[in-house]
């Protein structure tokens, strides 16, 4: 009854000189990451580690892990058979508004709701420092931060924890259907490490989540599938209009809003 034979077989012991753990894989590799994802993977949620405080190490680990002239290169290749991509890049459009730009915008615009959102939890515009980026990689990982929270508004996540799964999974699903597969892939280390951390503990510990935080991993993948390139939209041209004519504005399909509050209050 307890022979695994059959599925253990095919493993090849490998014999090394080193004297720490070795890996083809860089992520292995690196024992910060590994404690970062056996942590914040199995842990339960508590005041003492605050959720968003996660997600920031993660990005500090991977600074370093990443090859970023790699990246960079690979970012080349996409933007010399991509002109609208190239353009984009050449570009460098940043955001400059601040929290008071949005308070001139109607109840029921994108820019509205934003400033509301701001505004009832004392946030500003930069969340996330702003910063001058010195080349592609840093200028992509630049835009995608400025326009995190419009993602959360335009793919119908909420702004609770299992409605981060939304933007998450709309990048993870968007970036592969536009892009080669070795330079996505690279682009959503990030997302894929973040977006599992909240799936895991909902099993693991929130169970009664479980179903919501399923249903809210399809909405995010269906906008993603369905969008033109999310990465590259102007939000701030649609601050004046309603979601749904933005939407149609910037290509964006198939978002669906469902409200996931009370299921994040479980889960947090």
């Amino acid at each position: 009854m307890n022979d695994y034979s059959y599925l253990m077989k095919g493993i090849v012991p490998l014999s090394t000189e080193s004297s720490t753990m070795v890996s083809s894989s860089r992520y292995l590799n690196d024992p910060r990451l590994r404690d970062w994802v056996a942590t914040h993977m199995l842990r339960r949620n508590g005041p003492d580690v605050p959720t968003p405080s996660d997600s920031i190490q993660l990005v500090m680990i991977l600074r370093e892990i990443q090859d970023i002239d790699r990246i960079n290169s690979l970012i080349a290749e996409e933007r010399a058979r991509n002109p609208v991509l190239d353009a984009w890049f050449a570009e460098r459009f940043s955001s400059s508004f601040g929290r008071e730009d949005l308070a001139k915008y109607g109840a029921d615009t994108v820019g509205g709701i934003f400033y509301r959102q701001l505004v009832d939890n004392d946030l500003q515009v930069d969340i996330v420092p702003n910063f001058t980026p010195r080349n592609d990689y840093e200028y992509f990982q630049l835009r995608s931060g400025q326009v995190h929270d419009l993602e959360h508004i335009l793919g119908g996540g909420g702004f609770d924890f299992i409605g981060e799964l939304v933007p998450y999974y709309m990048r993870l699903t968007n970036l592969f259907v536009h892009l080669s597969p070795e330079l996505a892939g690279e682009l959503a280390a990030f997302s894929i490490l973040g977006s599992t951390r909240i799936i895991t503990r909902a099993v693991l510990h929130y169970p009664q989540t479980w179903l919501i935080v399923q249903e809210t991993i399809e909405r995010g993948a269906k906008v993603g599938r369905e969008s033109d390139p999310i990465y590259m939209m102007r939000y701030e041209d649609v601050f004046g209009m309603t979601p749904d004519d933005a939407r149609t504005h910037l290509g964006i399909r198939g978002a669906r809003m469902v409200d996931t509050f009370a299921a994040s209050a479980l889960w947090s």
